[in-house]
């Protein structure tokens, strides 16, 4: 499943030539991960709850076009590799003429307590239910 955030660009989040500014890309992908994951019913408080984290172990980024100050972009958020150790998450921004802008790829490494833990297997196969390998733009 390709789950999509939107959300307009403001002022404070851009550098002097108008555009979003380098250092908030990793916060607009870190909410539109966050907005899927509540959307599979695996907030940051259920994670909790089943004693779950995730952590970040590599980001790839690749800068294609400005993103605007006052843009509606939006943010296409899937995984298309897991096991019970990791997944494999990617995401694309577009602007709001529909232009890939940016995509970035993540590994995030499953644990608990601080430490690398293989997921439940009911939480996998939950997971395993919104893997997705969408065409390439």
């Amino acid at each position: 499943m390709v789950f999509e955030y939107r959300k307009r660009i403001y002022g404070f989040e851009c550098d002097v030539y108008g555009h979003l500014n380098n250092a908030n890309y990793l916060q607009l992908l870190e909410s539109a991960r966050a907005e899927a994951m509540i959307e599979m019913g695996m907030s940051v408080a259920r994670m909790r709850e089943l004693e779950l984290q995730v952590f970040i172990r590599e980001f790839h980024l690749d800068y294609r076009l400005a993103v605007e100050h006052e843009d509606l972009i939006t943010i296409k958020s899937w995984f298309d590799e897991m096991n019970r150790v990791k997944g494999h998450w990617v995401q694309r921004i577009y602007n709001s003429r529909g232009e890939l802008c940016f995509e970035a790829q993540m590994v995030g490494v499953f644990a608990s307590a601080g430490k690398a833990k293989r997921l439940p297997p009911e939480v996998y196969e939950l997971f395993l239910g919104y893997l997705e390998t969408p065409a390439a733009d």
